[in-house]
């Protein structure tokens, strides 16, 4: 399984003003496009009604609009096919009081003539829920933000920490300009995926803080830049291995998963392209930046375990006298 030689250290931060540059392009655009085009929000957070039906052949796409065309609500909702041609999906932003009290028999009624089908399910998101799930899934970002610089700060330092959250934001605003970009629509899968891209990115960028750290401690250079190379080397065919199985997995859902999750596999797509890119070229530059001592970690790592060995010291000599 090792792709790479464990001998061989490639030049990654020779890339990394390069990789920065990339970076911040990637992330004007991304804010630019949310600014100008704005985010497709899916009933879960603008609040609407989704319509499931099944027909026993092929659904008229065209029938289905031209029967909805006549009614004031419905004449502007989406009707899009959903996992197989005998499925689709109508989706409208609104109040849908007007349809009645059940609205799948309304607009069963309305269809009856467009051929054999069933009314599977019918959600309906008031704009209060929508509101509020929205806010909820802003909350749990920024408590993710949170939690990760209190566990980074706390198992490394605050340098790693920092750039650890840095190279979160940095996911995050490109992960949502490709899902603004995209037109895709942003729902509660949606919101699971950026939060799954938050953990894939977290989880890679620990893997080489580690390595970073565990050769500050075992390496004889003194330059920063040498052990990030060392450090990110040693770790690259598991960090290929790892992206690369899973983006095929997820390559799969994209292609033959359904319209049910392509928004989601596609999210996914880009998040661990940016993830895997962003822990090599973005975390591990920024510990440059904030002016990483290695003398200083070095000292302190030294400091700490003479005091650990005078803590086990003390408390062998207090169990020998109480024996």
């Amino acid at each position: 399984m090792q792709i790479f030689s464990k001998d061989k250290v490639y030049e990654f931060m020779k890339l990394k003003f390069a990789s920065v540059g990339l970076a911040i392009f990637l992330l004007i655009g991304s804010v630019v496009l949310v600014a100008t085009k704005g985010l497709n929000y899916g009933i879960d957070f603008s609040g609407g009604t989704l319509i499931q039906i099944k027909y026993d052949s092929k659904a008229p796409l065209d029938k289905i609009r031209e029967a909805f065309a006549g009614n004031e609500i419905l004449k502007s909702a989406s009707v899009t096919e959903f996992g197989s041609e005998n499925e689709v999906v109508v989706r409208f932003a609104g109040s849908s009081s007007n349809l009645g009290s059940d609205i799948g028999a309304e607009v069963k009624q309305l269809l009856k003539d467009t051929g054999n089908l069933e009314i599977r399910r019918v959600d309906i998101v008031g704009p209060k829920v929508g509101d509020e799930l929205r806010t909820k899934g802003l909350m749990a970002i920024l408590i993710s933000f949170v939690g990760i610089l209190i566990y980074i700060g706390f198992r490394f330092e605050w340098r790693f920490a920092l750039a650890a959250i840095a190279t979160e934001i940095h996911d995050i605003l490109i992960t949502v300009g490709a899902i603004s970009l995209f037109n895709i629509e942003v729902n509660l899968d949606t919101l699971a995926a950026v939060l799954t891209v938050l953990g894939y990115s977290l989880n890679d960028t620990i893997i080489i803080f580690d390595r970073i750290r565990e050769g500050i401690k075992e390496s004889k250079r003194t330059d920063i830049e040498g052990i990030i190379n060392e450090s990110v080397s040693a770790t690259l065919s598991r960090t290929i291995l790892t992206s690369g199985t899973t983006m095929m997995t997820v390559v799969v859902l994209f292609l033959f998963g359904g319209d049910m999750i392509h928004g989601f596999s596609l999210v996914l797509i880009v998040g661990i392209v940016v993830g895997t890119f962003s822990s090599i070229y973005i975390a591990a530059p920024f510990l440059i930046w904030f002016k990483f001592s290695i003398e200083h970690y070095r000292s302190r790592e030294t400091e700490k375990q003479r005091l650990k060995k005078e803590r086990e010291k003390e408390r062998a000599m207090f169990e020998k006298g109480v024996v």
